[in-house]
């Protein structure tokens, strides 16, 4: 899996959604699960949601 295009791939759908965005900032492992509907190991989803919550800071106004 190519990490950077699917972080860039889900910060689209999250930005498209309040609700999902809202949700991503108070469970980003959770919510990143559930869109790409497989359970990654911690070491992973953590660096995807890391990645994520960077991407999205400045286009999506996150504070966490």
């Amino acid at each position: 899996m190519d990490i950077k295009a699917k972080a860039a791939e889900l910060v689209e759908t999250i930005r498209k959604d309040p609700a999902l965005l809202k949700q991503f900032a108070e469970e980003p492992i959770q919510v990143l699960e559930q869109l790409i509907g497989i359970d990654l190991p911690d070491d992973q989803i953590k660096q995807l949601a890391e990645l994520i919550k960077a991407l999205t800071v400045d286009q999506l106004h996150i504070v966490g």
